[in-house]
C-alpha cells in the first residue's frame, strides 16, 4: 500500500475533487483512490503486463489469422498498418475527448480525476501509468468481438495492429515518465509529451504518435518548445 497523502477516495462519502486547474504535480508519492484494499491494490499494475497482454494479442491474432486462412501475407501486412492507424486516432481522441472531458460537475470531476487527472497529479508514479491486468484482458476481448462484427474475418489482421499499437503506446508512456529523455531524435517524444503534463493540458494530446496532433491542430507553438 502506498503511504502518499491520499487523493479523493472513491468508496467513502462525497468530498472536495480536484479540477485539472487545481491539479500541481507531485514528482514523489502516489494517490489513494479506495480505501478498500482489494480494489486500490487492482488500481496498481507492472507496466510488463499489460505490454504483454497486447503484444500477445497482436502475434496471435496474426498466427491464428494466417494459419486458418482467414488472411494471407499482403492483406495481413495491409490491415495491420489499417489496425496501427486506427489505433493513433483513437489514443489521441480517448486522451483529449474522454480523459480530458470537462470538469463541469462534481461527478464528472471524479470521473476525469479517476480515469486521468491522478496521473496529471502523480506523473512519475510507474504503477499507474497503465491499466490493470484483469482489465487489459476484457479489453482486448472486447476488442475482438466489436472488429469481428465490423471488419469480419480480417479481425485478425486490424486487431494485430491496434493492440501492437496499444502496446507501443504503453511502453512509450512509460519509458517518458519513468526515464530521463535520451540525447537523440527521440527525445522528441518526451519534449512534446512534456508540454501537455507542464505547460498546458489542451495540447499535445498525442503520445506514442504527434501525427492527430499535427492534422486536428493541437500541436504546441515553436515558441512553446523552448
Amino acid at each position: 500500500m502506498n503511504s502518499a497523502p491520499s487523493s479523493p477516495a472513491l468508496d467513502t462519502a462525497p468530498s472536495p475533487v480536484k479540477t485539472p486547474d487545481q491539479i500541481k504535480p507531485k514528482h514523489k508519492g502516489s494517490a489513494q483512490l479506495f480505501k478498500n484494499p482489494v480494489l486500490e491494490r487492482l488500481t496498481h499494475t507492472h507496466i510488463a503486463l499489460p505490454v504483454s497482454i497486447f503484444l500477445l494479442t497482436a502475434v496471435g491474432s496474426l498466427y491464428y489469422g494466417l494459419t486458418h486462412g482467414f488472411i494471407d501475407g499482403l492483406s495481413a501486412f495491409g490491415l495491420f498498418l489499417a489496425g496501427w492507424f486506427m489505433f493513433t486516432f483513437v489514443e489521441y481522441a480517448m486522451h483529449r475527448y474522454l480523459y480530458h472531458i470537462p470538469a463541469t460537475t462534481p461527478k464528472r470531476a471524479k470521473f476525469q480525476y479517476t480515469m486521468h487527472g491522478v496521473h496529471h497529479e502523480y506523473p512519475k508514479d510507474k504503477t499507474r501509468l497503465a491499466m490493470p491486468p484483469i482489465v487489459t484482458v476484457f479489453v482486448a476481448s472486447l476488442l475482438f468481438f466489436i472488429f469481428r462484427f465490423i471488419f469480419g474475418s480480417n479481425v485478425f489482421g486490424i486487431l494485430a495492429g491496434f493492440t501492437f499499437g496499444y502496446a507501443l503506446y504503453l511502453f512509450v508512456h512509460y519509458a517518458i515518465h519513468a526515464y530521463a529523455p535520451p540525447k537523440n531524435f527521440l527525445k522528441v517524444w518526451w519534449t512534446h509529451h512534456a508540454q501537455h503534463h507542464y505547460r498546458q493540458d489542451e495540447i499535445a494530446f498525442g503520445v506514442s504518435s504527434t501525427l492527430w496532433d499535427h492534422i486536428i491542430g493541437t500541436m504546441p507553438k515553436k515558441a512553446e518548445n523552448k
